[in-house]
């Protein structure tokens, strides 16, 4: 998995652009920053005594080279967060994109993981282990670039180009993995996950 660009967890649903709220976790004026939001959740990790480099904060907001937020960003078209963790050496993940922010998607998950660790503090231990195995992380998805590599995308393009290149490819692998054409309906599923992805990151 990666900060930038997000990766969505398998498996998770996904909430559909005009279903997302709009919600403010602000205590004072001022909107919640990403960089806020990212605190709190590091916050409450160190909580359950996970170690923030044992933290991934997924998003589709781009980051600097020393991994912090670059300033003055719009909003993502994909405002959803994931967040990957290890936790008594079990890979586990959890994810938001209920709102219509990233900021307040971050401060969503902090807000949960508070909530969980309230049951922990009222002797909640067993209820708490439950829940968190809900939380397990799935094998990580394949990148589109990988699976669309393999069949001729050349990453040296521009932006457009890249984005023309794989659309060509996704079509000619989807004729050839197409299960009405006798393919495999997990590859079918792979190819469109990436082309997916693919239009995702690269503002299609």
């Amino acid at each position: 998995m990666t900060k930038y660009p997000l990766t969505w967890p398998t498996g998770w649903r996904r909430t559909e652009s005009y279903r997302r709220d709009q919600a403010s976790f602000s205590k004072a004026k001022r909107q919640l920053s990403v960089h806020d939001g990212t605190q709190r959740i590091i916050d409450e990790m160190r909580r359950f005594y996970v170690h923030e480099n044992n933290v991934i904060i997924s998003t589709n907001v781009r980051l600097r080279l020393d991994g912090l937020p670059l300033s003055n960003q719009a909003e993502p078209h994909d405002p959803g967060v994931a967040v990957y963790w290890k936790k008594q050496g079990k890979d586990q993940v959890m994810a938001s994109d209920r709102y219509t922010r990233v900021a307040d998607n971050l401060a969503a998950i902090a807000a949960t993981l508070e909530a969980m660790r309230a049951i922990e503090r009222h002797g909640g231990a067993q209820i708490l282990e439950r829940a968190f195995l809900g939380f397990t992380a799935l094998p990580e998805p394949k990148n589109w670039r990988d699976t669309f590599r393999m069949h001729g995308l050349d990453p040296h393009m521009s932006r457009g180009e890249v984005l023309s290149n794989a659309r060509d490819i996704y079509k000619r692998m989807a004729m050839e993995h197409h299960p009405d054409r006798g393919g495999d309906p997990e590859k079918m599923a792979e190819i469109n996950r990436a082309w997916s992805d693919a239009q995702r990151e690269l503002g299609a």
